[in-house]
């Protein structure tokens, strides 16, 4: 398998990463190959909403200069993605924000029986750290989520949030254990 992660937060060594290390860390084990995504080393523009990526079915077709379509490219080339992210402000962080908002070039005939996108061969996974609890305050980041995959044509997307970990010091066992769980699940 080739899994793409993304480590969609400011801080290499902060939570969200130490959490994603632990389910890359258990994909390499099991012999898979892992291409990690460090966000923060791309140069991923704001979408414009320009419409040209519709007048391609064929390719995502984004008219931006950017590093956006490589990273899409590596993702389309992925049997599993996994999206990390630190919940800002009830959202995703602001780096990976604009990757998220350029998924709208990746699908095509949206609402219609033609529906595909050109990652929906793909398992994907949300990896969410926050400060705070899940209620009132992390779960509307699960929807958002759960939305862009049945957008993009993702069936059955999962995700994990670790509530309670503003710091790498402040992740249990428990949590590392379910980080390993998440990625035992996406590799079945």
């Amino acid at each position: 398998m080739t899994i793409v992660t993304i480590l969609g937060g400011p801080r290499k060594k902060g939570s969200t990463a130490l959490m994603l290390g632990i389910m890359e860390d258990h994909f390499r084990q099991a012999g898979h190959a892992v291409d990690r995504i460090n966000i923060t080393e791309f140069d991923v523009k704001c979408c414009i909403s320009c419409y040209k990526c519709r007048k391609s079915s064929d390719e995502p077709g984004c008219s931006l200069k950017d590093d956006a379509m490589s990273i899409f490219e590596r993702m389309m080339g992925a049997d599993v993605i996994v999206y990390s992210t630190p919940l800002y402000c009830w959202s995703w962080a602001a780096q990976i924000k604009p990757l998220i908002d350029r998924h709208y070039c990746l699908v095509k005939d949206y609402g219609s029986k033609n529906h595909r996108s050109f990652i929906q061969n793909s398992k994907s996974a949300l990896l969410m750290t926050c400060g705070g609890p899940l209620e009132n305050n992390a779960e509307l980041l699960v929807k958002a989520y759960d939305y862009l995959m049945d957008y993009c044509n993702i069936k059955n997307p999962v995700n994990l949030v670790i509530p309670f970990c503003a710091s790498p010091g402040s992740i249990s066992d428990e949590h590392k254990d379910k980080a390993r769980q998440l990625a035992q699940s996406l590799m079945s």
